[in-house]
């Protein structure tokens, strides 16, 4: 295994430990709030590349593209998976979110016409039947650690946050035959920015920033640096030189992290049912990598 190959690896241990990490904020900090703050940090440091010099040369169809992708892939993703992860635990959530390859190749089907493979529809299989199997284990837990109903609507949502990802991803799929990701990625927080203000200004106004630990602020911090900007380097950076009939596989690292964070830091403990449905979308991962050519960017 190469030295790049590490660096997938790296970026899917940052998007599973967020999993676990954001769940750990909401505790203390309101989910609107949280997610304006994550894109206040993110364009901190993505603040140079919006020079208005370079955006002139944006297209107005691209420029419509980014909105959209910043709707679904950084607004919608963030809201529905932090909304998520503060109703399910960290193991099922990391679980759904693994199965963005799954839903990416559904999607390429049903609004591109793209007509998957045999091994590609198998693969599919296998991630609805994780997540069926994840759900009826909520419906038929006898003294679940939260309210069923509560459970079930988490999973809905973290289920929600999948689709925004991979509809980011099929719409990605033109812009950067014309911009480059790192444009993409600044582009898209500045929208998903103004997009998340209007609900998390009153929070901010009137929230008491002191209720909350000084650790969950570091917390905060690094959530919207991991999140936003190390995560997407460490991908790109290994995408380019790891072929992608090996980088899908690599996906099998999110719902590892997820887990591990939520067992060490969150005293889950995850069940029977997990294992299946873990293995359930790991093999349709590895089913569906094996042959393939490319594989989608890391969840923004």
């Amino acid at each position: 295994m190469n030295r790049y190959a590490w660096f997938l690896i790296a970026a899917m241990l940052l998007v599973g430990s967020n999993v676990g990490i954001g769940k750990s904020i909401v505790a203390f900090v309101p989910v609107p709030l949280f997610a304006t703050l994550r894109f206040v940090i993110a364009l901190a440091v993505l603040w140079p590349l919006l020079r208005v010099s370079k955006m002139k040369r944006v297209k107005r169809d691209e420029w419509f593209n980014l909105f959209l992708q910043a709707l679904f892939g950084t607004f919608g993703f963030t809201l529905l998976m932090l909304s998520g992860v503060a109703r399910t635990s960290a193991v099922a959530a990391g679980v759904i979110t693994s199965t963005i390859p799954a839903v990416v190749a559904l999607f390429a089907w049903l609004f591109l016409g793209e007509r998957p493979t045999g091994r590609a529809i198998v693969s599919i299989a296998f991630a609805v039947a994780g997540i069926v199997v994840i759900n009826l284990s909520q419906v038929g837990a006898h003294a679940p650690a939260r309210p069923v109903a509560a459970s079930l609507a988490g999973n809905l949502m973290v289920l929600g946050a999948v689709c925004c990802e991979s509809l980011y991803v099929i719409l990605s799929r033109r812009l950067t035959q014309t911009l480059a990701p790192i444009d993409i990625c600044a582009y898209t927080h500045l929208f998903g920015f103004l997009l998340m203000l209007p609900l998390g200004a009153n929070t901010l106004a009137h929230f008491d920033y002191t209720s909350v630990p000084s650790h969950t602020w570091v917390l905060v911090v690094w959530y919207g640096l991991s999140a936003s900007i190390f995560s997407f380097w460490l991908w790109m950076k290994g995408i380019r030189h790891v072929h992608g009939s090996l980088a899908g596989v690599f996906s099998a690292v999110l719902p590892i992290a997820a887990a591990a964070y939520g067992i060490v830091f969150l005293d889950e403990r995850p069940t029977f049912a997990h294992g299946i449905a873990l293995a359930c979308v790991m093999a349709g991962i590895a089913l569906a990598s094996v042959g393939t050519k490319r594989t989608p960017p890391v969840a923004s």
